[in-house]
């Protein structure tokens, strides 16, 4: 027998539900990605999570417990996510996911929203766009490589989601002032 704060079993009937945004359904049971953090109603029309990702939970109350956050989309608990939480949440996912390829779609599927809200509400709270905010990321995390290794530019730029060795060259001298070599080189001599 099952505890009450115990999540409950994900069924095949619920998978469906989830699957086909099944109104139907909507208040029976609510489901939670782990890799977003985030919990919905079954009718919501985000992208369908991995299976393996999801949580099922009697109540909005029992997931926000756990610490899953509401969906900004399908507001399964009729109030809407605070922005600067919804944008911390994307922040977290880029965060994480940088060497992946991410677009707005992308962001917006995986924080369940609109990538017009998404672009302006980022925008807002952190004074630049998820893709300025992303590639900040990436040339950190190139910077870093820089230092401490001694791969090529060609295996950098990969390794922190460039697919065109030249772009990502373009980019770091427009970020830093100098090339991924320059600057390698002046952390060598000491500049």
């Amino acid at each position: 027998m099952l505890d009450r704060d115990d999540p409950e079993l994900l069924t095949e009937e619920k998978w469906q539900a989830i699957v086909r945004n099944d109104e139907s359904h909507d208040f029976k049971f609510f489901y939670a990605v782990t890799s977003t953090g985030i919990f919905c109603r079954p009718s919501c029309k985000s992208k369908v999570p991995n299976r393996d990702n999801v949580r099922i939970f009697r109540n909005a109350e029992q997931a926000m417990r756990e610490e899953f956050r509401p969906c900004k989309r399908c507001k399964p608990t009729g109030e809407r996510l605070p922005d600067r939480e919804w944008v911390g949440i994307m922040t977290d996912y880029m965060d994480k996911n940088f060497a992946e390829p991410i677009t707005l779609t992308d962001l917006a599927e995986v924080c369940h929203g609109s990538p017009y809200h998404l672009h302006r509400t980022f925008k807002r709270i952190m004074d630049m766009t998820p893709a300025e905010y992303l590639q900040n990321i990436r040339i950190e995390k190139a910077q870093d490589y820089l230092r401490n290794t001694s791969k090529s530019a060609r295996e950098i730029g990969s390794l922190v989601g460039f697919q065109h060795t030249s772009y990502f060259i373009t980019v770091f001298k427009r970020r830093t002032g100098c090339t991924p070599a320059e600057y390698r080189q002046q952390r060598i001599d000491g500049r």
